[in-house]
């Protein structure tokens, strides 16, 4: 939380502390209590700006009804060297404080000596954290839930970057494994067929349009040459060709959505410095694995896992799992991160479990990876759900969605739900410009606020630095709950790095420009006395500061008018 903040809790805290050592000293409490207690915000703000529990945790231990207890603070305690103008009880026994108007005034002061470094803190100290998401399989063009998950995690970059991490994005890409073989046949059985050869795409291959396209661009490249050279030769030439067409095609694609990352590590470096046989052999020291028909396997019942699973087949090849416990080991070990972030679909979950079981085997504590399961997107129009693109009549891809939708709204609607949330990604309301596109509404409110100045501007009224007694006019409600949502910024970012959960702050963004029309249209500016004119218009500052800075950390556009 801010500064302000804590110092208000601690203050508090003190203050009951306080009291009650003079109500045990004046024999209105029967003993000293030591037991912790609680200062919270209360729900309503009509109980007060804090408000603690204090006497129902002290209860037991003072053998005494919590509202006597309660009475007893309330009558002892002092508040004059605190941000707080007086204590009552309620209810239960609750002490319920409400704030003078000097912390409000130092809120706003605080926002404007910060500037776009409000709401940040230091909570991460410094620790590497590697964000690994999207990883789309490089075989075809990427779709609906990588989008979602393209938005997910690079906000939640930025959320560990607000906190104090120091953050890497990383796309790892599928170079190995049986997608690639399958890879290597479509191209092949679709670069044959441009020949005239007779042959039929088998069922579980890929079929798309993609495939057909780069298997034409190989035999305008090289004609009919490679159809003499040995299989396996001239499919792992077709992929040689094709996959590095396709990687950089996603790259383009996920910059043109404002991702940029650190790295694109490629699975193929894993068999290439040994990693993969590496944890093979780490994995056979721990004494989790047995060999059984010639297979090795893993116990991982002695995990929480259902049944075990095997590491490498009896013919000696690795199970698919085997390169990405090494691309694990790679990113926790030998590369020496202190966490591991990966955004996955929902349809990992039972991969995970069996990941996180073998990484404990090799000594890996658990918080040191963590795994977001992403929901499904549903697309919709029109009230109608929508599969197939319009213009291909192929399942929408993200490159569909950014040529026919403004990245502001893809990355800004992609992150209004917590990951675990199933969406329904309403393609109508991404392109309305009104108050019913989220991201056209923080839009407008920050656009306002900056036509607010410019008006001023014209008429010769220029902003100025205001007393602190000039910032305690702010006492009107709409006031006072804006700057009450000021001063919840720090605790948002936080949480939302702890709950690996961005979507916080987009809701934030949209509550603050709610908030603030709320204000604008009850208080007015033009035409006030001049104190409080430049009171409120250090407040419009505020919130202009403060929603400009955070739609730019999710790489949205704060423009200046609309």
């Amino acid at each position: 939380m801010s500064f302000l903040v804590q110092q208000a809790q601690d203050q508090i805290k003190q203050a009951i502390e306080a009291a009650a050592k003079a109500a045990f000293a004046a024999g209105e409490l029967p003993a000293l209590p030591t037991g912790p207690f609680a200062i919270e915000t209360p729900a309503d703000r009509r109980n007060g700006d804090l408000s603690s529990n204090a006497a129902m945790a002290w209860a037991r231990e003072l053998r005494q009804a919590p509202r006597k207890i309660a009475e007893a603070l309330v009558k002892h305690i002092a508040l004059p060297q605190t941000y707080a103008a007086r204590c009552e009880f309620a209810g239960a026994g609750f002490l319920n404080f409400y704030f003078k108007d000097a912390y409000y005034a130092d809120i706003i002061a605080d926002v404007l000596a910060k500037g776009g470094a409000y709401g940040r803190s230091d909570t991460g100290a410094g620790k590497r954290v590697l964000v690994e998401f999207v990883s789309a399989n490089p075989t075809g063009p990427m779709h609906m839930g990588n989008a979602r998950g393209g938005a997910l995690g690079d906000c939640l970059a930025t959320v560990l970057e607000a906190v104090g991490y120091t953050v890497e994005r990383e796309f790892y890409v599928n170079d190995g494994g049986n997608q690639i073989e399958k890879f290597g046949l479509s191209l092949d059985v679709r670069y044959q067929q441009r020949f005239g050869a007779e042959i039929e795409m088998p069922e579980d291959a890929y079929h798309g349009e993609d495939i057909t396209r780069r298997a034409a661009a190989f035999a305008e490249l090289h004609g009919d040459s490679w159809l003499a050279k040995p299989e396996q030769e001239r499919r792992a030439a077709l992929v040689a060709f094709a996959l590095p067409l396709n990687v950089e095609a996603m790259r383009g694609n996920l910059e043109r959505y404002r991702i940029q990352y650190n790295t694109w590590f490629y699975e193929s470096t894993l068999y290439q410095n040994g990693e993969v046989g590496r944890v093979i052999e780490l994995l056979r020291e721990s004494g989790q694995t047995y060999e059984q028909d010639g297979a090795l396997w893993f116990r991982a019942t002695q995990f929480g896992c259902d049944k075990d699973f095997v590491l490498v087949r009896s013919n000696g090849f690795p199970t698919y799992i085997v390169p990405d416990i090494a691309y694990h080991y790679n990113k926790l070990v030998t590369r020496g991160y202190d966490r591991a972030i990966n955004i996955w679909g929902s349809d990992h979950h039972g991969y995970a479990i069996r990941l996180k079981a073998i990484l404990a085997a090799m000594g890996i504590a658990a918080e040191r990876l963590d795994l977001i399961l992403t929901q499904l997107v549903k697309l919709v129009q029109g009230g109608e759900v929508v599969r197939m693109s319009k213009r291909t009549g192929k399942s929408i891809t993200l490159e569909d969605l950014l040529d026919d939708i403004p990245i502001d709204a893809l990355r800004f609607l992609f992150n209004m739900r917590d990951p675990a949330s199933a969406m329904d990604f309403d393609l109508d309301l991404a392109v309305e410009q009104s108050a019913q596109n989220p991201v056209y509404y923080c839009q407008y409110a920050h656009a306002r606020i900056c036509s607010i100045f410019k008006r001023f501007a014209e008429d010769g009224i220029e902003p100025r630095a205001c007393t602190r007694e000039e910032l305690c006019l702010l006492s009107a409600p709409e006031e006072r709950e804006l700057i009450r949502l000021l001063a919840a910024l720090t605790d948002e970012i936080a949480e939302a790095a702890r709950a690996c959960d961005p979507a916080r702050v987009t809701r934030y963004c949209m509550e603050l420009a709610g908030q603030f029309h709320k204000f604008y249209n009850a208080c007015r500016i033009k035409g006030e006395e001049e104190s409080l004119l430049q009171a409120r218009l250090a407040l419009c500052a505020c919130v202009r500061d403060v929603l400009g800075s955070l739609l730019r950390m999710f790489k949205i556009e704060a423009p200046e008018r609309m």
